[in-house]
């Protein structure tokens, strides 16, 4: 982990206007899910908006969120398994914004000859416990007609799944770009991804406590109306955007680019938000992964809409009831 800070930008002379932005911690996993707080952080745009953001770079948006609910950092970004987990145990999480979503992949060893679904029947299958990487592979094995007892599943990091399908200890591994990239890259033939394309996307989101919004509401609606002028900015040069988010990754340019058009941006809140928020409470609820007593969230409670709705009221779409 390692921390950055928008201040960097700033010339001796402009150190005093430095000084009076408003300071916030963010809690962010490093890769290109984060692309719109990559770009505002790297471009300038946190300061421009009066903020002074630093940043705590993660693997997980589990561990983000985490650390946002510990007390070490005030703004997570996060997909939607750790929101539903810390919903239904009933955290007071505000969740303010979504900010890209992609689908999530299956990559596979050659030597285990998985060509289908179905077959990664008695397949080592590694995911990430208490992210989308365990509802993904939920909703893979319902897809391909089996279940948990049909596999063995490995609970492992997503930095920890390439080193284990090198040393053979896995047949396949389900998580988010770019470790499906980079598993191609390091093993070349020795690495088949699985066609699962469009059976399962990701969101990636912005939550904050309930107490820091009631607190903080302007460092909250500045931070939204940096990843709003990020987006545009990100739309607007896609070329340098990649540049920039690859070197903040680490990730090759070429690399980014092969799968650039994996990752959807666009700061909103809207149905499809609710609906996979709904989806994975539903299938905490199925599978038992789930506080005791735990019941089916009210939404309207996690679901912040204020802050992103009086910016850009277009970006609240919300038909259905939380």
């Amino acid at each position: 982990m390692f921390v950055l800070s928008a201040s960097f930008l700033f010339a001796p002379s402009e150190r005093a206007t430095a000084e009076e932005l408003l300071k916030a911690r963010l809690a962010q996993n490093l890769g290109p899910i984060s692309g719109l707080a990559i770009v505002a952080n790297a471009k300038g745009i946190f300061a421009k908006q009066g903020l002074d953001i630093s940043v705590s770079n993660f693997t997980s948006g589990k561990q983000c969120l985490d650390t946002v609910l510990g007390g070490g950092a005030d703004i997570a970004t996060t997909a939607e398994a750790p929101v539903t987990a810390a919903a239904m145990a009933q955290q007071p999480i505000a969740f303010v914004a979504g900010m890209e979503y992609s689908d999530l992949k299956t990559m596979t060893a050659a030597s285990a000859g998985i060509k289908t679904k179905a077959d990664l029947r008695g397949k080592r299958i590694a995911f990430t416990a208490g992210t989308g990487s365990e509802v993904y592979t939920s909703v893979l094995l319902k897809a391909a007609g089996l279940t948990s007892k049909d596999v063995t599943l490995v609970n492992l990091r997503p930095q920890e799944m390439l080193p284990a399908m090198a040393a053979g200890s896995i047949d396949a591994f389900d998580t988010w770009e770019p470790h499906v990239a980079n598993a191609k890259k390091a093993l070349g033939e020795g690495a088949i991804p699985l066609d699962t394309k469009g059976l399962y996307s990701e969101t990636f989101n912005i939550v904050v406590t309930q107490s820091y919004l009631a607190a903080n509401p302007a460092i909250v609606s500045k931070f939204l109306a940096s990843l709003i002028e990020a987006e545009g900015w990100l739309k607007a040069n896609p070329g340098e955007a990649i540049d920039v988010i690859a070197a903040a990754t680490g990730m090759k340019r070429d690399e980014l680019a092969s799968i650039w058009p994996d990752y959807v941006y666009h700061v909103r809140i809207d149905d499809r938000i609710l609906t996979t928020l709904k989806t994975h409470a539903a299938w905490r609820l199925e599978t038992g992964n789930h506080p005791p007593g735990a019941s089916m969230p009210d939404f309207s409670k996690v679901l912040v809409t204020a802050p992103l709705k009086t910016l850009d009221p277009a970006r609240v779409t919300l038909e259905a009831r939380p």
